[in-house]
């Protein structure tokens, strides 16, 4: 089954999906973490947004099962703009988090180049 990406940002915030009430301000902050990841080279070139809770997880990154952490990312950066907590070392450690997963997503998703060394490896072959 697919996942909704609304849904599910939706619950771990501690909002049920049939709620609505806040369903406007979430998907305008699950786009704008949307561009970041694009920003990084972690999301679609052409971009990707959500209007509601039709667009999956599976339509942002198919699946490729290294780019689930997306999900984290995307829920963490949601967390600090929606609800951030008051407690300013949690605000810190999430925000870490935050930037560990850039990060990794970036490199993960980083087209992979030859060294000197491979090149000319290549080349003899």
């Amino acid at each position: 089954m697919e996942e909704s990406i609304l849904d599910s940002i939706k619950i771990l915030l501690g909002i049920q999906p049939d709620d609505f009430n806040f369903d406007s301000e979430i998907v305008m902050h699950i786009n704008s973490s949307l561009m970041g990841l694009m920003q990084i080279g972690a999301g679609p070139s052409d971009g990707f947004s959500i209007s509601s809770a039709n667009e999956t997880w599976e339509s942002l990154f198919g699946d490729r099962l290294d780019l689930q952490s997306i999900k984290s990312y995307i829920y963490l950066k949601v967390r600090l703009l929606f609800d951030p907590p008051q407690n300013s070392i949690l605000v810190t450690s999430i925000e870490k988090q935050i930037a560990e997963f850039e990060w990794r997503l970036n490199v993960q998703t980083e087209p992979y180049t030859l060294t000197a060394e491979e090149a000319a490896e290549e080349v003899e072959e």
